[in-house]
């Protein structure tokens, strides 16, 4: 009898171990490559310090494609799987009718709920596969909520999926958005934050350094460095945008500080305030991505006393946002963390040359000029370049099957001059990947390709070559580790601490998700989980 009774009594207990975690809070930091992390990782003490004491780390997770960018990466994380499956191949494509580079996830049909036509009109339809938050919706029948906050559009939408909720910064009007595509008219909750004019918090305020100067490396004017916004080159940076009154100038140069991540997590807050996430037992899902480290990063590169500051003080917020979800879902025991990032980045050339490395800035104009120019005096048929775009040369299949060209021949005719530019690493037409997949440059090139929407030539630039327009600061979109290796944390229930150096891929993040969430994988993951720092309850 008393055998019966304990059997029971464990039938009784086994559902309520099994339950899911109540909120499941994913972060992901724009721009912040390993190499970042680890150097500044000692002056951690808020957030980050909590997320290495209490939860799993890996130190390198590699994306497996070529273009490590923003919208292919975050894209790559909530759906398990490469730009070869979900169709995110870059932040932007060339229109090859206007040969105009475009958003990926352009829609003029789903115009920003409340702003100004015209300006980051869209929707999720680039996104070909299921995400962690479509996989929520529907485990729980649409009862749980999967809210994103970000900084950019391209980053919330990616994460989103289809059946998630974005919300990001706009730097048109100084609010947070979304699209009509997810919203026909504003909740409540986020009318009232915005009617707090979250954009105008700073305006006619400074970034100042948050510690003494004496722990910051290097020399804080550098000359290579950029003077966006008005914001100038050395502390203390300007946030008034060059202009007298509050407008968009003013919300780029928020966006260009870590404050936008204090305002992403005054958002977060009033998100989980507003949707009630966490308070039963339903799984709600809370991703925040952390845009204005990127644009730091672009502007005054990984080394920069600027970054190390933006370092600091988003430890901080990560903090913040650590408390305020603990406290939501009643507790670690009811919670799941994971921090990530969606690619790293290179250093500013010129500082790379300086320290007598192979650093050269590459201005893709004289490229694209010389391709269209060789084309010519070869076939005879003028502008048969539609535009480049990181690793993606466009050309004007329309004018080659109307001139009666042979397509195959003019690719590989575009690959063999594009790999004889001196800061060209590896050309290849579109239709030589299979044949030559053994090349790890090649194979990473294929897992980010995608027939519709990649380019007829593909191409790589060496390493330390920098593919950036602009005079001064820096870029990323290579494979190379500065670009595709970044950190990986999980924090809370089911999550077994430690340090670990495993071979871990980008692609993994969601599946080690849908693990700590009890729920399947995204459709097309291709990934899986990170078993050895899983501890679930059974």
């Amino acid at each position: 009898m008393r055998l019966l009774l304990v059997v029971a009594l464990g039938l009784l207990a086994a559902p309520a171990l099994a339950k899911p975690p109540r909120l499941t809070v994913v972060i992901a930091v724009d721009s912040m490559g390993s190499d970042v992390f680890l150097r500044n990782r000692v002056k951690m003490k808020g957030g980050f310090a909590r997320l290495l004491n209490e939860g799993a780390f890996f130190p390198v997770v590699h994306y497996d494609t070529a273009e490590c960018v923003t919208a292919a990466g975050h894209a790559t994380l909530s759906t398990g799987t490469t730009p070869s499956r979900h169709g995110v191949v870059g932040n932007r494509l060339v229109n090859r009718v206007t040969g105009k580079q475009e958003s990926i996830f352009a829609d003029p049909g789903h115009p920003v709920l409340d702003a100004p036509p015209a300006v980051e009109d869209s929707s999720p339809a680039a996104l070909l596969a299921e995400t962690v938050a479509d996989r929520l919706k529907m485990t729980t029948s649409l009862r749980g909520k999967a809210i994103i906050v970000s900084g950019k559009g391209r980053s919330a939408l990616a994460l989103a999926g289809r059946l998630g909720e974005p919300w990001w910064f706009h730097e048109q009007t100084g609010r947070f958005v979304t699209g009509t595509y997810y919203r026909k008219e504003v909740p409540a909750w986020v009318k009232a934050h915005n009617d707090k004019k979250p954009g105008e918090a700073y305006f006619g305020k400074a970034w100042e350094l948050v510690a003494p100067q004496k722990d910051y490396t290097g020399d804080d004017d550098r000359p290579f460095e950029s003077d966006w916004y008005g914001m100038a080159r050395t502390f203390p940076h300007p946030l008034s945008g060059g202009v007298a009154q509050v407008g968009p100038p003013t919300y780029s140069a928020l966006a260009s500080s870590p404050f936008l991540n204090d305002a992403e997590v005054d958002f977060a807050k009033a998100a989980i305030e507003g949707e009630q996430l966490g308070k039963d037992d339903v799984p709600d899902l809370l991703m925040v991505s952390f845009s204005a480290v990127d644009r730091v990063y672009h502007l005054y590169g990984p080394y920069s006393w600027e970054m190390q500051d933006m370092m600091q003080r988003l430890d901080k917020s990560v903090g913040d946002l650590l408390a305020a979800a603990e406290k939501a879902a009643g507790g670690k025991q009811n919670l799941v963390v994971a921090l990530t990032a969606d690619h790293g980045g290179a250093a500013i050339p010129e500082e790379w040359a300086a320290l007598g490395l192979d650093g050269v800035r590459v201005d893709p104009g004289p490229i694209q000029r010389g391709l269209t120019e060789a084309l010519l005096e070869k076939f005879k048929v003028p502008g048969l370049v539609k535009g480049l775009e990181e690793t993606d040369v466009y050309l004007d299949l329309k004018a080659i099957a109307d001139k009666k060209l042979d397509e195959a021949q003019v690719k590989r005719f575009a690959a063999a001059w594009l790999g004889k530019v001196p800061d060209v690493q590896l050309a290849i037409s579109r239709d030589d990947l299979e044949a030559r997949d053994v090349d790890p440059l090649v194979r990473a090139l294929r897992l980010g390709f995608h027939p519709e929407r990649s380019g007829d030539v593909l191409i790589v630039m060496k390493p330390y070559h920098v593919f950036e327009p602009e005079p001064k600061g820096t870029s990323h979109g290579t494979p190379y580790a500065y670009d595709a290796e970044v950190p990986l944390f999980l924090f809370g229930r089911g999550v077994k601490p430690g340090v670990y150096a495993d071979e871990a891929h980008a692609v993994d993040v969601a599946p080690t998700l849908s693990a700590l969430m009890e729920q399947g994988d995204p459709s097309m993951c291709t990934g899986k989980a990170l078993a050895p720092a899983l501890a679930l309850p059974r």
